[in-house]
């Protein structure tokens, strides 16, 4: 029973950790925040929402396959029997816990179509974040260590 609980706690704070990750671009990494970026003018040709596909570390697997096994061999008569069913239900648990971490990291996001003022287009994927963008909006593309945002252009 106590190995369960052990199990279910880890499954728990796996799922906690995971969801407290953020990709949003009012969200500066420590690394980015006192980097130069670079900053380029341009107008919002479209904009469209997406959905950003969820990551699967093996953290969900590997957690699901632990609690799987752990549960699975407490049930049985026989020693064998505990193994086989611990083994089934260890591979299950790793099946669950893979698909619930692909779906814990989804998000929605929106494509942006820009057209920079000199003439070239780019298009740029970000989380949503507290701006709403609309065709015809001026905006800045900001570009820190690779990584793009969009913002609103100051007036």
């Amino acid at each position: 029973m106590r190995r369960i609980l052990w199990a279910s706690l880890s499954v728990v704070v796996a799922l906690t950790l995971g969801a407290c990750a953020s990709s949003s671009p009012d969200v500066i990494q420590r690394g980015d925040a006192q980097r130069l970026s670079k900053v380029e003018d341009g107008v919002v040709l479209t904009v469209r929402p997406v959905v950003v596909d969820g990551s699967q570390s093996g953290i969900g697997a590997a957690v699901g396959g632990v609690t799987g096994a752990v549960a699975g061999a407490t049930r049985g008569g026989s020693t064998a029997e505990s193994n086989v069913i611990g083994l089934l239900v260890g591979v299950a648990g790793a099946a669950a816990g893979n698909a619930i971490e692909r779906m814990a990291t989804r998000e929605e996001a929106t494509e942006l179509l820009i057209q920079l003022k000199g003439g070239e287009r780019r298009a740029v994927v970000q989380a949503n974040g507290g701006e709403v963008l609309v065709p015809g909006d001026a905006v800045i593309l900001i570009t820190t260590g690779g990584k793009v945002r969009v913002a609103k252009a100051p007036k």
